[in-house]
């Protein structure tokens, strides 16, 4: 097993580098699947998205603290990695959790609210993009269709199905990565602890001593 200084201190500093890899691929998933939702406030992608942000400011410090072997900064790592584990580990569980009729929920509700606030434009926005008309077939629910392509063939179909399949589909590969990559985070976390009790040999004497014993 890696358990030397020179080992642990490279294995720390190659997984950080890591970490700010996989901190850029839990923000970008999480930005991009977010249109999925055009006219819904997703708090759970939204939490992937902070995770990946605070990763990425402590996989910095965990790099400065892996090369100069910083007992502060590398006790500071262990503890917000820890956190951001919890934290992303519960959010990454809720958006695997969410259940079809809560994202059909989430899908009317963000759809009414968007209507009786008159931002039209964002539902027209969803419209087009999903190639949908209305939320559900009532006619209420309909915006300038007639902008359509889909309604110049007759082709639309109700938004809901459409844009439910695309939140579920968000929520699971955001769930899945972070969830994935949550559990890394324990083993940076366990690196770092045994990193950080370990003795640098070339402040520690040892190499001096063993420099001057072979010199005799």
């Amino acid at each position: 097993m890696c358990g030397g200084y020179s080992c642990s201190k490279n294995t720390l500093i190659i997984l950080n580098v890591c970490y700010m890899i996989v901190s850029f691929i839990l923000i970008g998933t999480a930005v991009k699947e977010k249109a999925a939702g055009v006219v819904v406030s997703a708090p759970i992608i939204g939490g992937v998205t902070a995770c990946g942000l605070f990763l990425l400011a402590i996989s910095i410090v965990g790099l400065f603290g892996a090369m100069k072997h910083h007992q502060v900064w590398l006790f500071v790592y262990m503890v917000v990695l820890f956190l951001i584990f919890i934290i992303q580990f519960s959010v990454s569980c809720a958006a695997l959790g969410v259940s079809k009729e809560t994202e059909i929920k989430l899908v009317e509700e963000g759809w009414k609210q968007l209507q009786q606030n008159g931002e039209n434009q964002i539902i027209l926005t969803a419209e087009k993009t999903f190639n949908c008309c209305g939320l559900n077939g009532d006619n209420s629910t309909k915006v300038e269709c007639e902008k359509l392509d889909c309604y110049k063939d007759d082709t639309c179909s109700p938004c809901l199905n459409v844009i439910q399949g695309k939140l579920g589909s968000a929520f699971a590969t955001v769930g899945g990565l972070g969830l994935f990559f949550s559990l890394t985070e324990l083993i940076g976390g366990v690196i770092a602890c045994r990193y950080r009790n370990l003795i640098d040999p070339t402040n520690s004497g040892i190499g001096a001593a063993g420099g001057a014993a072979g010199g005799l």
